[in-house]
């Protein structure tokens, strides 16, 4: 099993961030916390939590990437800190489970399966003949 990386865009707002502040961060860093938080609760040291500035999905923030070498990487939005994050880490787990990181639709969290906005080839990708 390769461990997986869930990168959060620290970045991303909320429609209710007009002026991220000390007391209240963008909604992108309290998801970040959240997850971390979460990962704690749920004892799960194997998943890697990255904060990461800008993952160009501002559209449809709050963002995260789930990725690991050789496999494909999930690029996944519309999230919420206190709503998503045990569905974020999830499915990190379950990509992290998965020899290609594809992983079986649905399986998936049902917020992952309709917020998923890509799915990258990894590195090393090989076309199929």
């Amino acid at each position: 099993m390769t461990p997986s990386t869930l990168y959060v865009c620290t970045t991303c707002r909320s429609s209710a961030d007009a002026a991220p502040s000390a007391d209240r961060p963008r909604a992108g860093e309290r998801l970040l916390m959240a997850a971390r938080e979460r990962a704690t609760v749920d004892a799960d040291p194997e998943t890697r939590i990255v904060g990461v500035e800008c993952l160009s999905n501002c559209s449809r923030g709050c963002t995260v990437a789930v990725a690991a070498p050789g496999k494909w990487t999930y690029v996944i939005g519309n999230l919420d800190g206190e709503q998503h994050a045990g569905d974020i880490l999830a499915f990190a787990r379950q990509h992290s489970a998965h020899e290609t990181g594809v992983t079986v639709w649905r399986e998936r969290p049902e917020h992952i399966r309709k917020n998923t906005i890509a799915r990258v080839p990894p590195m090393n990708f090989q076309e199929s003949s």
